[in-house]
């Protein structure tokens, strides 16, 4: 099973060309489901899994407390396993096809006002060269609404100040184009300029955003940033690295952009995933119908 799962990585690797969080994702969500089958049901082979097996190793995952998102997720990579397995012959049938997922709970993602956008934003102090450097990366992160992967991953040859644009790989690989607002480009400016060297040090990298040793910074590095920036501008919201591209969305309907275009510099393969954002819009229209309308 082991092996046929290493086959079935390297099938979504070389040949579906999935992002290395995704790939991460499948791998351990089937490590659980071969564990389990191994273990509690004492299979030895995939062509021994009916769709009871599988049922019941759901009914575990919701005894362990997982969400039904969660859940949904490791149908998914379960599903997708056991087609891979059809169509290398490796089974004579899928145990999946009469399982439906979960529906999942939606939650409103959690977003910034824009007075606590702006307090985050003036948070760093841009006379010192980490501050310049974390005044450049919420900039970007706000002006664009990229996910932090694909912040972390920029290198010099992906932003382009004199034509006001950046360019970033999101998942499956595909290429977005997106514009930069005028703030945006004055940080970044003065980040390439005036500190991005200092950082550097001696070293020869393409990576557009360092950490003090020089090197790429990564996701938990800008973690902390995000956490002690917040808690210095005095956000009490729960703050995460996808906060930005959540307010960066939001706001920008609540001005009146067009869905699509939202969508398309979000990265969304489906409109239905941007829609989201249209529920928080409304839901914060109520509010503050609710907070001044005389007769609310």
């Amino acid at each position: 099973m082991q092996d046929q799962l290493k086959d079935f990585i390297h099938f979504l690797v070389v040949e579906k060309g999935l992002a290395e969080n995704t790939i991460v994702s499948y791998e351990r969500d089937l490590k659980a489901y071969i564990q389990y089958i191994n273990k509690v049901e004492e299979l030895t082979s995939f062509n021994e899994v009916t769709r009871a097996t599988i049922l019941q190793f759901l009914k575990f995952l919701h005894e362990k407390g997982k969400s039904s998102k969660t859940i949904a997720r490791h149908i998914a990579s379960i599903r997708s396993l056991h087609q891979f397995l059809l169509r290398e012959k490796v089974t004579t049938q899928d145990p999946t096809v009469h399982i439906d997922s979960p529906k999942p709970q939606q939650k409103l993602p959690q977003v910034l006002s824009v007075e606590e956008v702006q307090a985050l934003l003036d948070s760093p102090d841009t006379s010192k060269t980490f501050g310049a450097r974390d005044k450049a990366m919420l900039e970007l992160l706000y002006a664009t609404g990229i996910r932090v992967s694909e912040l972390i991953s920029l290198n010099l040859s992906d932003v382009h100040l004199t034509m006001g644009f950046v360019r970033c790989i999101g998942k499956g690989n595909k290429e977005r184009i997106i514009p930069l607002g005028k703030m945006a480009q004055e940080a970044i400016h003065t980040y390439i300029e005036e500190n991005r060297n200092k950082l550097k040090k001696k070293k020869i990298t393409d990576a557009f955003f360092l950490n003090h040793h020089g090197n790429r910074l990564t996701r938990q590095g800008f973690w902390k940033i995000l956490k002690k920036l917040s808690k210095e501008a005095g956000i009490e919201k729960d703050l995460t690295p996808h906060t930005l591209r959540h307010s960066f969305a939001t706001h920008l309907l609540e001005n009146g952009a067009d869905l699509r275009a939202v969508q398309e510099m979000l990265g969304h393969a489906d409109i239905s995933t941007t829609q989201i954002y249209t529920h928080v819009t409304k839901t914060r229209l109520k509010d503050v119908y609710s907070k001044f309308h005389p007769r609310a």
